[in-house]
Parts: C-alpha cells; structure tokens; sequence
C-alpha cells in the first residue's frame, strides 16, 4: 500500500503536544508534510518557549514515522517558538499577539472551503455546508474569506454588521442561525477593493479576531479561489480541522483541484473530502439525467488522490434563484433534492470532525 500523507497525519495524532491535553495536529503544530517514495520531512511547530520539549517532541515524531511500514527514512524539524501569553498578559513593545488561533478559543472548527479555480461554486456549497451544519443542531458561522470577490453578503441577503463599544465586530445573524461576517457588508457592492498584499491580510486577520463570534462548533471560511495569500496565511496562523475541496465534473476543474488539495497536504492540513457541484441536470418534465460537464470525475479524483469523496451537487436553477434572493436553497426549498445533496454533504462534514 503507498504510503499517503494521511497515514502520516495519523500517525503523529498520536503524540501529545508537551504541556497540553491535545496533540500535534489537534493543536495545528504539523506545518509541512512531504512524501517522497519512502522518505518522509515534516516540519512541526511547538509552542513551549523550551528548546527540551522540542526535541523531545522531533524524537517523538521520528519514533512513530519510523515505525510505519512504508517509512524507511523519517526526517523532522522542530521549531520552538514562543508560547502564546496568558489572557490579559501585558504585551511587550509593539508585539502583537503571536497567533490568530488565540482570538479563536471558543471555536471548536475551523473549516475552509477551498477550490483550484474560480467558477466551480465554492461561496454556494460554503453557504449550504454552513446552513446544514446548523441543521444539525451546531453553532456555526460563515467568514467570507474572499476579500477581492465577497458574496456571502448576497447569499444571505446582506445586513450591516454593528460594532460593539470595545470596537469589536457583531456578525450579522442570517437564515439558520448562521452568523456571517462578509466585507461586501461593509464596503458598497460596486466599490472595487484594490489592495495589495498587507492590506489583504490585515483584512483577514480582522475578521478572524475582531468578530465577535462567539462560542461555535463550527466556523465555515469561504476561500478565494486558487492556491494565493489568503489561504497560504490562514493555514499558518490558525488551526484548520480540515479543508472541503470544492470541483466540477470537467477536467480543467480537476487539474485545479488537486493542486488545492496538495497544497493543503504540503501544510499539514487535513483534507476531509472532495465534493462535486454541478454535478448533473435532471429534466423535471422526462426526468431524463444529464451530465452537462460529464461524469464520475470528481469520484475518480478522490480516489486517486485517497481521499473522501463528499458526494455530488446537482444542478438546479433554484440554487442559483435562492443565492440571488439572499435564501439559500436549504432555507427556501429544504426538501428537494439539491438540497438534501447539501444535508448530506454537512452531515458527512460533522462525522469526519467527530
């Protein structure tokens, strides 16, 4: 059997991060994995501030590598960095907080939606995921990370998020409970956001740790698409429980797809399945299925890549009729058959993350 990057994630979900009742990839200390034939690099992150449980965590990792079949070569960084400061700890000159993964204690997942390519209907499934997750009966929330293109304010009938006196951002409430936080809520739908790379991160740093989110078991991020700075930086400086790879059935979409889904493997985030949108048309007078972009696809790019496959989205001018209005087809037409793919999609979502 090949070896994966999954097998290693597995395996080093079974050392404890030093100090703490979580282990390295629960705690997003895994940076880097990379699998060359038998030879296995890892990368990991160890926030303790002592040179000793770094090595202690290298040895560690090497241990467990080692002893996987497959692995004749292990080879582990281990960097120390500083540990995070108390709550209410003075900051010491202009330092800021170390990591994003602080503003965030009261959420229990973070999970990005991500593509390759623009076009495959990321912001509609990351909108659906976020509603049938709620259904579910789990506190969610929706960050509309795409700050170039932000259309969760559309998808969810849009709102003007307040402040709160200590300058923080209130979410607006949506459909389902979801909470949102889009900056097409914040600037006109017309004004183009033309910023360069520090201004876009300083965006999203912003909606990370000045939302008020709350307690959630769940926060969806709606990821631009491609493999840029939004996502490359989200993955470095907030712990992802795992990513939704988002395709259509074509083979330019696939090609897209992957590269997404390696990149996730190259940091170390775990990828929990594939889902295909635009899947196939269903005639509603014959009842005739056609598949517009072809077929199987998405299916076979899982499999190839050993990874989940979340199932397929039809196609349905209701979703796209909901996304306009600001009612997702979960909220306007729950029963029919899209719908239910998106159900099902969620509650595949929550049994990986349980």
């Amino acid at each position: 059997m090949p070896l994966t990057q999954d097998t290693v994630m597995t395996a080093l979900g079974s050392i404890a991060l030093p100090g703490t009742d979580r282990n390295l990839v629960e705690a997003g200390c895994v940076r880097q994995v990379e699998v060359d034939g038998a030879t296995v690099r890892v990368l990991i992150s160890v926030p303790t501030g002592n040179p000793a449980d770094g090595e202690a965590v290298r040895a560690d990792a090497v241990r467990v590598l080692e002893g996987i079949g497959e692995v004749e070569k292990a080879i582990v960084e281990a960097r120390v960095l500083p540990p995070p400061p108390e709550p209410g700890a003075p900051q010491v000159g202009s330092q800021q907080a170390p990591a994003w993964a602080d503003r965030l204690t009261d959420v229990r997942h973070v999970i990005a939606v991500a593509s390759g390519k623009g076009g495959v209907g990321k912001s509609t499934v990351s909108a659906n995921l976020a509603l049938g997750l709620a259904r579910l009966g789990r506190g969610v929330g929706l960050l509309d990370a795409d700050i170039y293109g932000p259309s969760q304010q559309m998808m969810f009938g849009g709102g003007q998020p307040m402040g709160d006196p200590s300058g923080k951002i209130v979410p607006i409430k949506a459909a389902g409970g979801v909470k949102v936080m889009s900056l097409g809520m914040i600037i006109d739908a017309d004004q183009p956001v033309i910023w360069r790379g520090p201004m876009l991160m300083k965006a999203l740093e912003q909606f990370v740790g000045d939302v008020l989110w709350g307690e959630l078991d769940d926060l969806v991020v709606d990821l631009p698409p491609g493999t840029g700075d939004v996502a490359l930086t989200l993955c470095q400086n907030v712990p992802l429980a795992g990513a939704v790879i988002v395709t259509t059935p074509q083979d330019v979409a696939l090609i897209d797809a992957r590269k997404a889904l390696l990149m996730f493997r190259k940091l170390g985030v775990r990828v929990l399945g594939l889902v295909e949108n635009m899947a196939h048309f269903t005639c509603p007078s014959c009842g005739h299925v056609e598949h517009i972009f072809g077929s199987g696809g998405g299916l076979r790019t899982a499999q190839e890549l050993e990874i989940p496959f979340l199932g397929e989205i039809p196609i349905d001018p209701a979703i796209v009729a909901g996304g306009d209005a600001g009612c997702p087809i979960l909220v306007e037409r729950p029963d029919s058959p899209a719908a239910q793919a998106f159900q099902e999609l969620a509650g595949q979502v929550a049994e990986a993350l349980a």
